[in-house]
């Protein structure tokens, strides 16, 4: 169990989330956890000698999965096995005194699960940052928008970037409330009664819950739930990695249009010297990244439907059926996201844009995408909207199935509209209006400007985030 490779950790997570959802850092935050404990109890009256606490932080960093998994294998209990090989290395019997199971595993998933999210957002906001930058870089670059993938009006490609990163940025302040209010189960017994601490104690309530208190500030955290049973509700689990759906949306949404563009020659996202692009075709140059991160975002909405099958699932106080499916979807979801974010600012940073194919797609276009101002023109000089709408919409299906079709090599739309005389528009009229519609897009540089500065606002906060860059991707 603890030597099987998983693809999504050693191909695509970074060391920072190994450590924490590993199987030996697993190990070594619950041996922290057991000496905290035991720690706590000590201050509060329980006869536990300095000496032994100082045996067991002493062994604590001693971590033999094949010894545990040797354990498990005879006790059938996998936390009953680790206590056996921690105790067995102290050379003492002191830890998980008034604890069920879950008071450890509980407590420890939910500190890896904070530690993950920090991390995630750390990342995600670096990938705010970049691509606020590239967004600001390109903010009068003026392509053509589409709708429908049907070109549509004029935008900039910073604009696009920024509306990506605004999908982002609403999922990166969802996750700062849940890391703000995210409640751990506490030290509440098998059946949430805290019925054995009680006991330890001689029935001080008051102890309890000080040993209660000590272990919410090793954990870091502030909220605890009051009235849990034995499992913390699933839920949360889904609240989590809906988050990570969510912060997957903009980047995959980018990703998918970076492909889209990359087919036109209009966009690339890098090409690394030395990097092949088929075995086959010696030419290609494949958006392999965007493809991996698109495969990421179908992961967690995988991860997702697990994690939604066990909410609203459990039984009385709890049982360990949700086990086998926590155990798969609670760190890959976390191992696939955080791929997916470094891949994500990896693409930023790498990739590039071609004026020169953007302006031909312009030119080509650009009759096109300025018949709303025709429209409106012509019905300035007296024609009616819908006989001019017609007209319009005539001339343009014509002129695009002409090209389409190579009967003709140019757009001539503009000479087809200037002799239709239900336009009552000169020729030299509607060229002049297609020129200048080439220049417009609206408030589309104003509203990369706003979301790079709500971008750099929220930045501030995290100066980890400006300074992070992932190492090289496979």
């Amino acid at each position: 169990m603890y030597n099987n490779v998983n693809i999504l950790a050693e191909r695509y997570a970074s060391s920072a989330m190994k450590s924490i959802w590993g199987a030996e850092g697993r190990v070594l935050l619950e041996r922290d956890y057991w000496i905290a404990v035991l720690k706590a109890q000590k201050s509060l009256g329980l006869d536990i000698p300095d000496a032994v606490i100082e045996k067991y932080e002493s062994v604590k960093d001693q971590v033999d999965l094949e010894s545990i998994q040797k354990r498990e294998a005879v006790t059938r209990h996998d936390v009953k096995a680790r206590i056996e090989e921690f105790c067995a290395l102290a050379g003492h019997e002191h830890i998980h005194k008034g604890l069920t199971s879950r008071d450890l595993t509980e407590n420890v998933e939910q500190l890896q699960i904070l530690r993950g999210l920090e991390l995630i957002r750390t990342k995600a906001m670096a990938a705010l940052n970049k691509i606020a930058d590239r967004a600001e870089q390109w903010k009068d670059l003026i392509i053509t928008a589409r709708t429908h993938n049907v070109p549509a009006q004029l935008t900039t490609f910073g604009k696009r970037l920024a509306m990506f990163g605004e999908d982002l940025q609403c999922a990166v302040r969802e996750l700062d409330r849940l890391i703000d209010n995210y409640p751990v189960r506490g030290l509440k017994g098998p059946v949430g009664t805290q019925m054995d601490l009680l006991t330890l104690f001689e029935g001080d309530s008051e102890k309890v819950q000080a040993m209660e208190s000590a272990i919410l500030d090793h954990l870091g955290v502030g909220s605890v739930l009051e009235t849990v049973g034995q499992v913390y509700p699933r839920s949360l689990d889904f609240e989590v990695v809906s988050i990570f759906v969510r912060l997957s949306s903009g980047p995959s949404s980018f990703a998918k249009t970076l492909r889209i563009m990359a087919g036109h020659e209009l966009a690339s996202e890098g090409f690394a010297k030395g990097q092949v692009g088929s075995s086959a075709m010696p030419h290609k140059m494949n958006s392999r990244s965007c493809e991996r991160l698109n495969g990421f975002a179908v992961i967690l909405s995988g991860y997702l439907t697990m994690a939604s099958g066990l909410t609203g699932d459990q039984w009385n106080e709890g049982d360990v059926s949700c086990s086998v499916v926590r155990r798969v979807f609670l760190p890959d979801s976390f191992y696939a996201i955080d791929g997916l974010l470094d891949t994500f600012i990896t693409i930023l940073n790498q990739m590039d844009v071609f004026p020169g194919i953007i302006e031909q797609e312009n030119n080509r276009y650009g009759p096109f995408l300025a018949t709303t101002t025709i429209l409106m023109e012509a019905i300035k000089q007296g024609a009616g909207r819908e006989s001019a709408y017609e007209a319009i919409k005539s001339h343009a299906i014509a002129t695009v199935h002409d090209l389409r079709s190579g009967s003709i090599s140019e757009n001539d739309l503009i000479d087809r509209l200037g002799a239709d005389e239900r336009l009552g528009l000169e020729t030299a009229t509607i060229a002049r209006l297609v020129a200048e519609a080439k220049t417009l897009s609206g408030i589309a540089e104003k509203q990369v400007t706003d979301f790079c500065q709500s971008v750099r606002e929220e930045l501030t906060d995290f100066p980890e985030a400006q300074k992070y860059s992932p190492g090289a991707i496979l």
